[in-house]
């Protein structure tokens, strides 16, 4: 019996997972050595990672991931289908990724790509060079769930401390620590034990192939900012960010999900003037209140998106629509 190795594609975008720190024990400020490998670099690094798939290395930038945009989601969301248009025998694809905004460009991604084979989204904690590197096992096991069978459908998956989660539902929680990517709400779709690749549960939520949202809705995302609360906050942020230009502002708000009276009263001037404003919650965990009085204003409830993310699905709906109801429904389904 021949047994087929799967075909498995990885992008290097940069990020810790790519850092080289100035010696074992640069495992905080190694972002100073400047040191990043791209995507071949890596995969010759770590010889085991071929006994895996067949994997094919792409190179696409070397940043760290603070300097991400909406253009490189774009561009990544491009590189993506292509790759799976060019080899109908791919069977998932892998996106070495930094820590910083992985969960945002992952989500992204789980909005607006076409695509049944899984993408993988993988970082790590450590540079790759670090003492107790967290980026060997953190990319074995993303290749492993990449090639898994189980994995087709499921859409964008985010693999670190061999945990596999959605993109929807995942963030980062702690600084340093090697298990900082949980999924607060609902818990992790699965694990990877070893060669085993083990699925618990679904999202339910829209993503790929059920989403309405293309890649031309990234192009076309408007200026959309967060503003945070805290005590005391005159709601000078909002206004700041309604005369820069935003056509959408998402308030990170004490939970349940409200902002202080002030900040209030200026996002209900800034709807007046056509800005969509979106009430999110700053506690990471919980939907957002979607209080009567907020209505009454046209204040729309994010749901339990943590604020960066509702930032993304506010931005892809305002690339298509201003229509309040219509914003409403998406985020109800996304």
């Amino acid at each position: 019996m021949v047994t087929t190795i799967p075909e498995v594609a990885f992008i290097g975008t940069g990020g810790t997972i790519a850092s080289i720190g100035k010696d074992a024990f640069d495992i905080l400020d190694y972002g100073n050595n400047d040191n990043r490998l791209h995507a071949d670099d890596i995969i010759a690094a770590l010889p085991p990672l071929r006994g895996l798939a067949r994997v094919t290395p792409v190179r696409f930038k070397n940043i760290e991931s603070t300097a991400v945009t909406s253009g490189d989601w774009r561009d990544l969301a491009l590189l993506c289908a292509r790759l799976a248009e060019d080899n109908p025998e791919l069977a998932g694809i892998v996106i070495g990724h930094g820590t910083a905004t992985l969960e945002e460009s992952a989500y992204c991604l789980s909005l607006t790509l076409k695509l049944k084979i899984p993408v993988v989204v993988v970082g790590s904690q450590r540079p790759l060079n670090g003492i107790s590197s967290d980026a060997p096992a953190n990319l074995v096991s993303a290749i492993r769930v990449a090639a898994s069978p189980d994995s087709s459908g499921r859409g964008v998956l985010i693999v670190l401390n061999d945990e596999i989660h959605a993109a929807r539902d995942v963030s980062k929680r702690s600084t340093f620590r090697l298990h900082a990517f949980q999924s607060a709400d609902f818990g992790m779709l699965g694990q990877v034990d070893g060669e085993t690749v083990r699925y618990y549960r679904r999202t339910e939520r829209l993503h790929t192939l059920e989403s309405e949202f293309s890649v031309a809705d990234i192009a076309a995302m408007p200026r959309v900012d967060v503003a945070y609360s805290y005590a005391g906050s005159d709601g000078t942020a909002i206004r700041a960010f309604a005369a820069a230009g935003a056509k959408g502002i998402v308030l990170a708000g004490f939970a349940p999900g409200m902002g202080t009276p002030s900040e209030v009263e200026a996002l209900e001037e800034v709807i007046s003037r056509g800005v969509v404003a979106l009430q999110s919650s700053r506690a990471g965990s919980g939907g957002a209140l979607d209080s009567a009085r907020h209505r009454a204003i046209g204040i729309i409830a994010a749901d339990n998106l943590t604020p960066p993310k509702a930032r993304i699905l506010l931005g892809l709906a305002l690339a298509r629509t201003t229509d309040r109801n219509e914003i409403q429904r998406i985020f109800a389904m996304y």
